[in-house]
């Protein structure tokens, strides 16, 4: 399912948010630095993603996790965050950052989880409503 049927249809995000993800994706094909992304797919279907790309020479950043919602439940986005953070560490960067929103709870859970820590919350009004936007923050 694409990023923004999901966000659509699960917390009613205009169209600006597909722009945003359309440019998050070509960003990282344009990128320089050690980066990389992985498709999870359960019975040959795809069911999740994760990026990681250069923040700056020393950070790696986590971008668009997406587990479909026929897949919840299954262990994929903590197996995902999990690559990530193993991939970033390869790569010989000392830290690891993401932006999110105050509303995904599943997402921060799985950060939580993970170990990262919240750093920042500032207000925004983006994708047709009000939101806390959120860096959190871990070392590798």
């Amino acid at each position: 399912m694409a990023h923004g049927e999901f966000y659509a249809r699960e917390f009613g995000w205009d169209a600006g948010f597909e722009r945003f993800v359309a440019r998050i994706a070509a960003d990282y094909a344009d990128g320089a630095g050690p980066r990389a992304a992985w498709i999870a797919e359960v019975d040959g279907a795809r069911a999740g993603c994760v990026f990681c790309v250069r923040e700056d020479e020393r950070t790696a950043r986590l971008r668009m996790l997406l587990v479909d919602p026929a897949a919840r439940g299954l262990g994929l986005g903590n197996r995902l965050v999990e690559r990530c953070l193993a991939y970033a560490r390869e790569a010989g960067y000392g830290a690891i950052t993401l932006w999110t929103n105050d509303v995904l709870d599943a997402a921060r859970r799985i950060y939580r989880k993970q170990g990262f820590e919240l750093v920042a919350e500032e207000p925004h009004h983006s994708f047709g409503h009000d939101l806390v936007g959120q860096t959190w923050r871990r070392d590798l």
